[in-house]
């Protein structure tokens, strides 16, 4: 089963971009919680996705209750700052879905209390100036973990 990156309202194009190829080389799904704040013909999403869109499976939500409605009970971690376990200190299970913020805010309240037993973090170092990681390296450092501990399958 494969895994499932969602990104929650995403704003940047090159990000979403960049997450879509990542997605196509491991075999991961890809879900986009609306509004995005791009066009899906945004010349920059598909120069940064390069020819890989047709090796991506994409499901869309019109909203984050559709999203929830859809996968029911299914394990979903979410990624964020506004917490001390670490990525790393987790188990993923095959087919589980991480869900990631928006560029300029990350999860709302309502979603941080939704799945507060669920939240991971990316350890930084502690300066305000440094706020967060870009979120295509987020979802990249997050996702080789999970398929790290499925003994990267498919993959050689």
């Amino acid at each position: 089963m494969p895994l499932n990156i969602v990104l929650f309202e995403p704003e940047i194009p090159q990000n979403t971009g960049n997450i879509a190829r990542t997605c196509a080389a491991t075999g991961s799904n890809l879900h986009l919680i609306k509004p995005l704040g791009f066009s899906v013909t945004d010349k920059y999403l598909k120069r940064a996705g390069l020819d890989y869109w047709s090796l991506v499976n994409i499901t869309y939500y019109e909203s984050f209750d559709e999203f929830k409605e859809t996968i029911k009970d299914k394990h979903v971690f979410i990624a964020t700052t506004k917490e001390s376990r670490f990525y790393t200190d987790v188990k993923y299970s095959e087919g589980c879905y991480i869900l990631f913020g928006k560029e300029t805010a990350g999860l709302p309240d309502y979603i941080h209390s939704a799945f507060q037993e669920n939240r991971i973090k990316i350890p930084m170092i502690d300066n305000e100036h440094a706020r967060s990681l870009n979120l295509a390296n987020s979802v990249n450092i997050v996702m080789y973990e999970a398929l790290r501990q499925f003994g990267f399958p498919q993959m050689m």
